[in-house]
């Protein structure tokens, strides 16, 4: 098992990307370390995209992909400006506050910095803003976009563990919430550290009234989603091809801000994005196989319950653990590989599954803003034309506030639990 790990090490410090990794891995244990027949190669990687329940994730990419060409960005800044335009540091608040409503959109952090980053890390630098500070705020607020509903990581842990996606799903509201708070106060706190501009005079109702016309019709996306899926009208993969199909309405006939080439270029673009997401988790359940042959779980389990049988302190040294393996690994592949191993033992110290499954994704996307891996870092920094360095060090202060949020949520399970059970999913 070591020579293994070195072969898993070495394939990551040399930068194949991670899909590959996992695959030459375990070609190499299938090859030479294990006595198992070839054909279970291909059989285990089919059988791990042969589900249901990940046909939501291509529709959601094609969501996102849509709604964003169809500039519905555009007006949900404008909406979260009138929201929040007048809290010192106001583009900072609006770069935020945006981040939670196109999250309830698209469900990519990814997306969430390339639409929102294009547009208000150059606003907020012609406003005074440093380039660093813009681009962190921007990065930092993109890890709302994955906790927020719809998620793609929601729906990769379901397919991981059974959990339902739609109590997944309700628990991340307040979490997400809970993130976007902590962001603005720091965001409140430089904004009279550093005299931040604002917006000073009240908007005209005719203005308002505007805005919130043009707005109405992106914020409906996620109003639909939540009541078809709360109802039980559809389900989470249901929901996701109904918001292709009004995100192709609003775009073509509602908005008329799309062209049918668009829509196609959103197909393509939405395919190979899919495709990137189904082939690592066809390859993190063919390496979860070999771990399994390997006994690691149980040894893992044995490992860690030997160190300490007290939950908190679990809990504690598993978000140690899952923040220095977001910084090496995409979150999607950590889930498949990491939850399978890490649930059983939650359950047996007694922790509630939904709670622990939060924790997890929360931690987890907290890679997509930390270096190496950090692939919000390697879009947004681009646009401010910084160094990736210089970009990891303007988000620590954030990411600092974004650990004490999650310390919060690990800490006091209903902060996860309330809404789910207010909507029924747990007792």
């Amino acid at each position: 098992m070591s020579i293994l790990i070195l072969v898993f090490v070495l394939a990551m410090v040399i930068g194949i990307p991670i899909a590959f990794v996992l695959g030459v891995s375990s070609l190499y244990y299938f090859l030479f370390l294990g006595n198992i027949p070839l054909s279970m190669i291909g059989q285990k990687m089919y059988s791990g995209i042969d589900n249901y329940v990940l046909l939501a994730i291509p529709f959601f990419i094609l969501a996102g992909e849509l709604m964003n060409r169809s500039k519905i960005t555009d007006a949900l800044i404008n909406f979260s400006g009138m929201l929040v335009g007048r809290i010192p540091g106001a583009l900072a608040q609006i770069n935020i506050v945006a981040s939670v409503f196109f999250a309830g959109i698209t469900g990519s952090g990814v997306a969430d910095t390339a639409a929102l980053g294009s547009i208000l890390i150059p606003a907020m630098e012609k406003e005074g803003y440093t380039p660093a500070y813009a681009a962190a705020v921007t990065v930092a607020s993109s890890v709302i976009g994955p906790i927020i509903p719809p998620s793609v990581v929601m729906v990769i842990y379901s397919m991981a563990t059974g959990e339902s996606v739609g109590a997944l799903f309700a628990a991340g509201y307040l979490p997400g919430i809970l993130v976007a708070f902590s962001l603005m106060v720091l965001s409140y706190y430089y904004a009279k550290k550093h005299n931040h501009p604002r917006r000073t005079s009240r908007i005209p109702m005719k203005e308002a009234l505007f805005t919130l016309k043009e707005s109405i019709i992106g914020l409906m996306c996620p109003v639909i989603l939540v009541v078809g899926i709360f109802s039980g009208i559809f389900t989470p993969t249901e929901a996701a091809v109904i918001a292709c199909l009004y995100a192709i309405i609003a775009g073509l006939f509602l908005l008329r801000t799309m062209t049918l080439k668009e829509v196609f270029d959103s197909f393509v673009s939405a395919a190979v994005s899919s495709s990137i997401t189904l082939l690592v988790i066809a390859l993190a359940n063919l390496f979860g196989q070999v771990l399994a042959l390997e006994k690691i779980p149980s040894l893992i389990a044995n490992f860690m319950l030997s160190l300490t049988t007290n939950k908190f302190i679990f809990l504690l040294m598993v978000n140690v653990f899952l923040l220095f393996m977001g910084m090496v690994m995409d979150p999607g592949a950590s889930v498949l590989i990491l939850a399978p191993i890490f649930l059983p033992i939650a359950l047996s110290l007694g922790i509630q599954p939904l709670h622990f499954a939060i924790v997890m994704l929360v931690n987890l996307n907290f890679g997509l803003i930390t270096p190496p891996v950090g692939t919000c870092l390697y879009v947004a920094a681009p646009i401010a034309k910084l160094s990736i360095e210089k970009l990891s060090k303007a988000v620590l202060p954030f990411l600092s506030v974004e650990l004490i949020a999650l310390l919060l949520l690990t800490y006091l399970p209903e902060l996860t639990l309330v809404v789910p059970r207010l909507l029924g999913y747990i007792y």
